[in-house]
């Protein structure tokens, strides 16, 4: 009977809303925080969380204590599903900054709401629509998941809320931490479990949430690149870190001289250009 929540874990890819990697040179100073833990499971049982293996914590996804730009008051939670950052504002032009994986219904939503409803080790239920689209994957779960390793939604979830109604967008813990910082083919928005656990316990119900649209993230975290990795970097620093050094750089080589026309023939020259690379919407 556990081998297909196992699976789903993997298969649903956190299928919970509906509708290589960089590797630091020694361990981040706060890898404390991503350490093993023991938390209390939905029926009273110890839960051992795995520690969070360095090659996951890059300086993208680290949980960190930057300057905060945006125009929102201390205490509020800013998502940018398209620079794949989580921040939780803490006023005098900081905020706390976590690194997030952003499925395809992370990006379903934008504008404000609040935190509704807060549950730790939370189940879920595919909809009837999921159920009713792919009843081989789906249909054994139809009666729900229960809280618990098993369940792709991680150790906590936030259900957000707009006008006293779920607007079905959650940001929640992960079983697959590999995922964090990249795209995902399901989902909404999803931490470290650590990372979840913490903000669960500093942030209220009623909190105010604001999920930036795609001109928003532009505007306040520049352009940026998808790595062959899957990971997210500013455009500038990849195109600095593509071109070669100026002391090393080649000389040109001059081009060919064109060949001298000869009557009633055209000489065609073909010129060779760059590409730049998008993140798709």
């Amino acid at each position: 009977m556990r081998l297909v929540p196992l699976l789903l874990v993997v298969g649903l890819g956190l299928a919970a809303c509906a509708p290589a990697a960089e590797t630091p040179t020694q361990p981040p100073p706060d890898h404390g925080v991503y350490g093993a833990r023991t938390d209390t499971g939905p029926n009273g049982e110890p839960i051992e969380i795995n520690a969070v293996r360095p090659a996951y914590l890059t300086e993208r996804n680290r949980r960190q204590r930057v300057p905060y730009n945006g125009p929102e008051g201390a205490g509020t939670i800013v998502v940018d599903p398209y620079a794949r950052f989580l921040y939780h504002v803490l006023g005098s032009g900081e905020a706390m900054r976590y690194g997030v994986a952003v499925g395809q219904a992370g990006k379903n939503f934008q504008g404000s709401a609040t935190i509704g409803r807060k549950h730790a080790w939370p189940s879920w239920t595919p909809t009837a629509n999921m159920v009713r689209t792919q009843p081989e994957l789906y249909g054994p779960l139809k009666g729900g998941l229960r809280g618990g390793v098993d369940n792709p939604l991680g150790s906590r979830a936030l259900y957000l809320y707009k006008g006293g109604r779920d607007t079905m967008y959650r940001i929640h813990g992960t079983m697959d931490p590999s995922s964090i910082g990249k795209a995902t083919s399901a989902g909404c928005i999803r931490l470290f479990n650590q990372d979840i656990m913490d903000l669960f316990d500093e942030i209220p119900s009623g909190t105010a949430v604001k999920v930036r649209t795609r001109a928003e993230s532009l505007a306040l975290e520049g352009p940026l690149v998808e790595l062959p990795n899957g990971y997210l970097a500013p455009a500038g620093e990849v195109q600095t870190a593509e071109a070669p050094p100026a002391q090393h750089r080649p000389l040109p080589v001059p081009p060919p001289r064109p060949p001298r026309p000869v009557p009633g023939r055209c000489v065609l020259f073909l010129a060779s250009a760059g590409r730049a690379w998008q993140i798709p919407p």
